[in-house]
């Protein structure tokens, strides 16, 4: 199996892509039938062609980057650029706004993590996403089937979570490099079956390479069955608005033989 995880950024400049080779270990030489995980690339400065390229050779292609808008956002702003008129009473204040604001799958988040994922309509993420739906539409063109929900090829991924529901501790890693350098000995020491090669003072030196990394790993997740998935009442909802593979199993689970 082949996962690929992307850290998503408005332009290419902060836009990196990892691929990870996952492999059995021989048996009977102590890896008790284990899977191995190899990160075979990481890349910084990335465009959109290298990425849709990536997802023809890929299992699972995990985006760091909401993959829609929240559909009460959505029917807000038509309404209003429409010029329906809007009454004031269906403003119920700031909890009302926040229906506006976040997605089914970043209450999910909130619920699982106890933090706020951003908000695709009010924070500068939403221009990432804009990126993120012109490359879907890159990645369909080459006649790979895009479902927002994650059931195909590409499923939408939160790096600094995923990092968090694993037991890792994440304070202070985007911006303190001595933190991001504790953050990695951590995860490999958690996850001694995965090899880095000499990709290490890159995920040290950069955040983006980094998250990409996890991404690609928390991409397994979802590939194996041990992600959370929106479920036949949210499916609809799921494949309009994105939603957020975490993963439900340990980083061992992603190694241990099915």
């Amino acid at each position: 199996m082949i996962t690929a995880g992307v850290d998503l950024a408005a332009e290419p400049k902060g836009t990196a892509l990892a691929v990870i080779e996952w492999g059995e270990a021989p048996r009977g030489g102590g890896g008790g039938g284990l899977a191995r995980a190899t990160l075979t690339s990481l890349t910084l400065g990335v465009a959109d062609e290298l990425i849709a390229d990536t997802a023809e050779r890929v299992d699972k292609l995990g985006i760091d980057c909401a993959l829609g808008w929240p559909d009460e956002f959505v029917q807000f702003v038509v309404a209003h650029h429409g010029g329906e008129t809007f009454d004031p009473a269906v403003d119920g204040g700031i909890d009302w706004r926040r229906t506006l604001a976040y997605r089914e799958t970043d209450r999910v988040v909130q619920e699982r993590t106890g933090r706020w994922p951003l908000s695709v309509s009010t924070d500068r993420l939403g221009l990432t996403a804009m990126r993120a739906a012109g490359l879907l539409a890159r990645i369909a063109e080459r006649g790979i089937a895009v479902d927002r929900s994650g059931a195909g090829l590409v499923v939408e991924i939160y790096p600094v979570a995923s990092l968090r529901l694993w037991g890792l501790v994440t304070t202070g890693y985007r911006a303190d490099v001595a933190r991001r350098a504790e953050l990695i000995d951590d995860l490999l020491a958690a996850a001694p079956w995965f090899d880095v090669r000499g990709f290490r003072s890159l995920m040290l030196g950069s955040t983006d390479a980094f998250d990409a990394v996890v991404a690609a790993l928390a991409t397994r997740s979802a590939a194996i069955g041990l992600a959370d998935e929106p479920g036949e009442r949210m499916l609809a909802r799921a494949r309009r608005e994105g939603w957020v593979a975490l993963p439900t199993g340990s980083l061992q689970s992603l190694v241990e033989p099915g």
